[in-house]
């Protein structure tokens, strides 16, 4: 059996980042593969009391740059930075509930961090990053919009649902589902929760979980069980890029590589790929 990291070295060299015109410069150098840390900094700035977490470097953000928060997220380094940033991570009480990121960068990171934090819920290593910069070329859902307040309650059972089959855990479990309810009724105040309803059910559902100065992250894609194969996703998907592009930014998203029938979908909107993103579940 092997020795465990030594997690003493390097953790020490880690440094937060306060210049935020130094951040930008990473995030806008890969405006796709950043979305979810940019959209952070553009609402809130790279202070750690407002960001929810802090940003990390090892050197300078020009050469290095990881946000730890929620989800551990790192966006640029060598292979030295990313061991370094693992160490950092165990050093203190775990905050996060996954990483996230491309795959190049995740990876290397899980490494260093699996006999610790290990063993995880889930470990994706490959998930295309898709990205669309022109309008779908599929038709698209008239029927699609946006949702209102007054249709959480439906709205929740398909998001419940999606979550169920797409993390493996019931996000009402814990505290009966009231954190899950705020976070889904915040995207439907912001406009960022879209559907479509027949006979007040749900039968398609995405959301733009990310949304930076440049590019809308599109999530949580959803068909009804009984109306799939009927193109309800890739119409229903396009509507939202549609949208999406038509502000100026560029769509985007991540798929897991063996859902072959969402990255089909995706195709036929138009999205091509941007990268590999991976993701590191933790219970």
């Amino acid at each position: 059996m092997s020795a465990p990291p030594d997690f003493r070295l390097d953790q020490r060299r880690v440094s937060v980042v306060r210049d935020a015109a130094a951040v930008w410069r990473v995030l806008d150098a890969d405006p796709v593969g950043s979305c979810m840390v940019a959209a952070r900094v553009a609402d809130h700035g790279v202070d750690p009391r407002s960001i929810g977490g802090e940003l990390w470097t090892r050197g300078g953000a020009d050469e290095s740059l990881c946000y730890a928060g929620a989800n551990l997220i790192p966006l640029r380094g060598a292979p030295a930075d990313l061991t370094a940033f693992a160490d950092k991570a165990v050093s203190a009480i775990r905050r996060c509930s996954s990483l996230v990121g491309r795959a190049e960068y995740v990876l290397p990171m899980w490494q260093r961090l699996a006999d610790v934090w290990g063993p995880a819920r889930d470990v994706r290593e490959s998930q295309p990053l898709m990205e669309l910069h022109t309008m779908p070329g599929c038709p698209l859902d008239p029927e699609v919009r946006q949702v209102r307040p007054d249709e959480l309650d439906a709205y929740l059972v398909a998001a419940v649902d999606m979550f169920i089959g797409e993390v493996g855990v019931d996000p009402r479990v814990g505290d009966g589902g009231r954190a899950y309810r705020r976070r889904v009724a915040n995207l439907i105040a912001a406009g960022r929760a879209w559907a479509r309803f027949e006979r007040g059910e749900v039968v398609f559902k995405a959301e733009v979980g990310s949304q930076s100065p440049a590019v809308g992250q599109i999530q949580g894609v959803w068909v009804h069980p009984e109306r799939r194969g009927h193109g309800l996703g890739s119409s229903g998907t396009a509507m939202l890029a549609a949208v999406i592009v038509g502000t100026g930014r560029i769509a985007s998203l991540y798929v897991n590589d063996f859902n072959a029938v969402a990255r089909a979908a995706y195709e036929r909107v138009g999205f091509t790929r941007a990268g590999t993103f991976a993701t590191v579940l933790l219970d």
